[in-house]
């Protein structure tokens, strides 16, 4: 079926890139082997020698049976114009710049212009092309890989220079994303296509994993990890989310988008912010006597309290409680108060379970 479907928008693109004037439905549906195998010629059909309307087998088994033919052509062309219709919609997906025009008998016509379906010259220099060919080599370990290649394939075809080797060659360190996440590869394509997300997320914080429902736009690599954005439809909000923490398949739901996708997606800036790396103030906390030293090592200011306690001041951001609950009995926060409160308020959700 999958070939005989690009078989059919093959031959579909070919007809519309190949004729001067626009086609209508009728004429496509009689020139493409596929519909008429399918369908039949339909009512208006294409004439043949002698002035004859041709017709198929089920267009001539038809004309004898009376009204139940007439549904039963009906039915045909209804089917033929719902194939149509996605065949055409396909070809667009792919890329292809499909007109529409109205004829002067009020029929409507399709072609494709090949100027208007043509790409521009590929035209790198030797600089470009390398810059392209290490940024190929970046997903060799990735599921990227396979498009990498691809793309590189393609743009050697179209003439682009063999200049892979003018760094990879004499270069002592290779760049690398893994990218080990099962979720994202069907995050990718749906953040491609426009499609929501569906996918159980556990926070830091939680013990338990709760389903999000996502309008994705972007993914982003930062300090090792993988993070998506996009918009949240149940908190009404835009959301970082971090691969790992992702439980479960991501299922895509064909629902449209909601909001519009920014035309930039500030990614890392939004998760250092809530990482707590953006502060914009300070808070004071007892850390007990050799712990806590990624706190120690921010600290702006260190005390020693004389009974095992050091108290430290460090900067204060959002995301901040999140960090200090993971030492657990080893930090008090003395102030502010909102952060003491938020950070008592995890460990007792942690310890309810």
């Amino acid at each position: 079926m999958a070939i005989a479907k690009a078989e059919r928008l093959m031959n579909l693109a070919l007809c519309l890139l190949g004729t001067r004037r626009p086609l209508s439905k009728r004429e496509l549906r009689s020139s493409i082997e596929a519909y008429l195998e399918a369908f039949g010629p339909g009512h208006h059909a294409a004439f043949g020698p002698g002035g004859t309307a041709t017709s198929g087998p089920r267009a001539s088994a038809a004309s004898g049976q009376g009204s139940g033919a007439s549904v039963t052509a009906a039915g045909s062309e209804d089917a033929f114009n719902r194939m149509f219709e996605r065949d055409k919609d396909d070809l667009r997906e792919l890329g292809l710049i499909i007109e529409t025009v109205e004829g002067i008998d009020g029929e409507t016509g399709y072609l494709a212009r090949r100027d208007s379906n043509r790409l521009p010259p590929i035209t790198l220099d030797v600089e470009e092309a390398a810059a392209l060919g290490l940024a190929a080599k970046v997903w060799q370990q990735a599921r990227l890989a396979g498009a990498a290649s691809g793309a590189l394939q393609k743009l050697r075809a179209a003439g682009m220079p063999l200049a892979e080797d003018l760094y990879g060659s004499h270069s002592a360190l290779e760049t690398r994303i893994p990218v080990h996440e099962a979720a994202f590869e069907p995050l990718m394509l749906a953040a491609r296509d426009r499609r929501v997300v569906v996918f159980d997320y556990r926070k830091a914080n939680a013990v338990r994993p709760e389903q999000r429902k996502v309008e994705p736009w972007a993914l982003e690599c930062w300090r090792g990890h993988w993070y998506l954005a996009g918009w949240d439809r149940d908190r009404q909000a835009e959301r970082v989310f971090r691969l790992s923490r992702i439980t479960g398949k991501v299922r895509s739901r064909a629902l449209a988008f909601t909001t519009p996708v920014p035309d930039h997606v500030t990614v890392r800036e939004t998760v250092s912010t809530w990482a707590g790396e953006t502060a914009t103030g300070t808070a004071k906390i007892k850390v007990r006597a050799g712990h806590g030293y990624p706190l120690r090592s921010r600290a702006l200011n260190i005390r020693d309290l004389a009974d095992g306690w050091d108290e430290l001041e460090i900067p204060y951001g959002h995301g901040l409680d999140a960090w200090l609950v993971e030492f657990g009995p080893d930090v008090v926060v003395l102030e502010p108060a909102e952060l003491r409160a938020e950070v008592i308020d995890r460990l007792r959700a942690v310890a309810k379970g």
